[in-house]
């Protein structure tokens, strides 16, 4: 079966590799149907690293996916061949502390598909998943909106993590992926208001396609003046999505007293700058957002009930030969890139 891999900075070879075989009672085999390029895999492709998370070549890449059940092991019951998939890319051991805790997302002993030195990625024919991973889509959803529930768990976890509630004014800086997951989940779970910023004005026009109350292009405006001049006395809440060390400051100076800095975007250094006196006086929270946690479900359940829809969000498509033109794609943000897929099976 074919496997992509990094085999240097920005480089992807597909190779030949063995079948996969089940060996644990508990793990299901999967065709892989869909892949979602994420911006970790970015980081990995274009830099060669997430901080201490540093590749060696050659390494198996992408977590983003849905596929379809070829075969379940001998204690598998809640699936059967043909089922169709969305995959929580996420491993947990399920005996540490943080597994009996209910945090799941921080197992100590956590594999994640297409991490360095930890599961292997997403980006292969066919892949041998824990059952617990795979959750089944009903027959109303595509396969392309089954990839896309792993963004959009993440987005929905942040709303659950920064309790966003009823009547609450929102800015979420960055207008990729994982914001506008962000946005979707938060006018799903809430009435509120939501200003979305970014760099590419054809992604401003997708979050205001997606809800958005209002957009703002950082390139073309003073976000913080606009947003105090149109809400006085600052914000409740703030999701950093952008993954721009400049917009945590920003972040933290656009909340007003009380207020919650979200940081969800990945940062390309280890260290930033926060002002802590400014932080004590206003009494703000800030959170980081660790993937998603219980969250593949519940995304499942909302898309099938149309309270999000996730097509706005993906906007190319690619056949797995083509994976190298897809990646630098999305590097460069070209062509109004949001989200671009690998339709690795040509299933529907």
């Amino acid at each position: 079966m074919k496997v992509a891999y990094f085999t240097a900075l920005r480089k992807i070879e597909l190779a030949d590799v063995a079948e996969p075989m089940l060996a644990r009672r508990s793990d299901v085999l999967l065709q892989i149907d869909r892949v979602g390029i994420c911006g970790s895999d970015i980081h990995y492709y274009a830099e060669g690293r997430i901080g201490d998370q540093i590749v060696e070549y050659p390494a198996t890449l992408g977590h983003e996916c849905s596929g379809t059940v070829l075969q379940v092991g001998a204690d598998v019951t809640s699936l059967q061949s043909g089922d169709r998939v969305a995959v929580d890319p996420a491993f947990p051991c399920g005996k540490c502390d943080q597994c009996l805790a209910g945090r799941l997302h921080t197992c100590r002993q956590l594999l994640f598909m297409g991490c360095p030195g930890q599961a292997p990625g997403a980006v292969a024919e066919r892949a041998i998943v824990p059952v617990a991973c795979c959750a089944k889509i009903p027959p109303s959803m595509s396969l392309d909106e089954a990839m896309l529930v792993e963004p959009l768990s993440i987005g929905l976890h942040s709303v659950r993590l920064s309790q966003v509630a009823d009547g609450m004014k929102i800015a979420i800086l960055g207008s990729g992926p994982i914001g506008l997951s962000v946005l979707l989940c938060a006018k799903a779970a809430a009435s509120c208001k939501v200003a979305m910023t970014d760099l590419l004005d054809e992604r401003l026009a997708v979050a205001r396609h997606c809800g958005a109350d209002a957009t703002l292009n950082a390139r073309q405006s003073d976000v913080a003046t606009a947003i105090e001049q149109n809400v006085p006395g600052g914000l409740d809440i703030v999701f950093e999505c952008s993954g721009d060390p400049a917009c945590i400051e920003q972040g933290q100076r656009l909340l007003g007293p009380g207020g919650t800095l979200v940081l969800v975007g990945i940062q390309p250094v280890s260290e930033v700058a926060f002002d802590p006196h400014f932080m004590r006086r206003y009494e703000l929270r800030f959170l980081a957002v660790r993937r998603q946690n219980d969250c593949v479900v519940p995304v499942i359940r909302t898309i099938a009930e149309k309270r999000i829809d996730p097509a706005p969000l993906l906007t190319h498509r690619f056949p797995l030969t083509r994976i190298n033109e897809a990646f630098e794609l999305v590097a460069g943000y070209r062509d109004g890139v949001i989200k671009a897929v690998l339709d690795v099976s040509n299933a529907e």
